[in-house]
């Protein structure tokens, strides 16, 4: 009895890996991640907010009677009322900083899309703002909230509001999306030294690295000297900021010098992007 059990047991477990791994590997797989991407968040805040207004509503009653009973007796009734009106004074307080919140993200927003305004942004290219919504710096990707639903589709560049070039879109989902940095080990792209006029490729090597190749031997290029996004390939629009020489390498056994380029972003700031949907 016990090993047809357990064999039954080992097929069903066997079944519930295989369904999903082909549903990782079908379009439905994507809707079924779409939908514990919108639902886990809120329900996480639920139970947790649920949680702990339950916990901090019993605990303000034991304070409340604990401290009246310092100076005398005190009904239980009454250390209830007392905690609910603590309770309403702190949902008040809770409020009122939620709200400063808001203005705060708001302010923080205009001041990003005054920035990008500065210099033109809307005038040489098509935008849409962004949230960053999650980051994984040993994966070099990021996930933004916008998807399939607001026009986003892969391959579309992603700059912050200083035009510095900070991946482009990697996989497309109804409501968010999944944007591979300049840094990961398979994003590669053709890019130019500003300084020289030197043409070279850009190479992602992870753990947020990039690697400028194939540059001539013969061509100056120093440290210090920036490295813009360009127009072969057509990946993306030409004159992006991707970051600054830090270090050269040459060899006399090889026939392209190479240089360490530091990116002109850290990801640790990254906040509000846009993406390029037209250029």
């Amino acid at each position: 009895m016990k090993k047809g059990r357990r064999l039954k047991f080992g097929v069903i477990l066997a079944l519930i890996i295989i369904f999903f791994f082909i549903l990782n590997l079908t379009p439905f797989g994507n809707v079924v991640k779409n939908f514990f991407y919108l639902v886990s968040s809120p329900v996480q805040r639920i139970l947790w907010t649920t949680g702990d207004k339950i916990s901090g509503f019993f605990e303000s009653v034991v304070k409340v009677k604990e401290l009246k009973s310092e100076s005398g007796e005190i009904s239980l009734a009454e250390a209830i009322y007392s905690a609910r009106v603590n309770e309403e004074l702190k949902l008040k307080i809770q409020s009122l900083l939620a709200e400063n919140i808001a203005l705060k993200e708001l302010k923080k927003e205009n001041e990003f899309l005054r920035e990008a305004l500065g210099i033109g942004l809307e005038k040489e290219l098509k935008l849409i703002l962004s949230q960053v919504t999650g980051k994984d710096i040993f994966q070099d990707f990021i996930l933004i909230d916008k998807g399939e639903k607001d026009g986003i589709s892969e391959e579309f560049p992603v700059i912050n509001q200083q035009k510095v070039l900070i991946g482009k879109i990697d996989k497309v989902y109804r409501n968010f999306s999944k944007v591979l940095l300049i840094s990961n080990s398979k994003s590669s792209f053709d890019v130019k030294v500003q300084e020289s006029e030197v043409f070279g490729i850009i190479k992602g090597k992870g753990n947020l690295k990039i690697l400028l190749d194939f540059i001539p031997k013969e061509k100056e290029i120093k440290e210090g000297d920036l490295v813009v996004s360009s127009a072969l390939g057509g990946f993306f629009p030409q004159g992006l900021l991707i970051g600054e020489i830090s270090e050269v390498k040459k060899s006399d056994l090889e026939p392209f010098q190479t240089a360490r380029v530091k990116p002109a972003f850290d990801i640790g700031d990254l906040e509000k992007l846009f993406i390029i949907t037209e250029w």
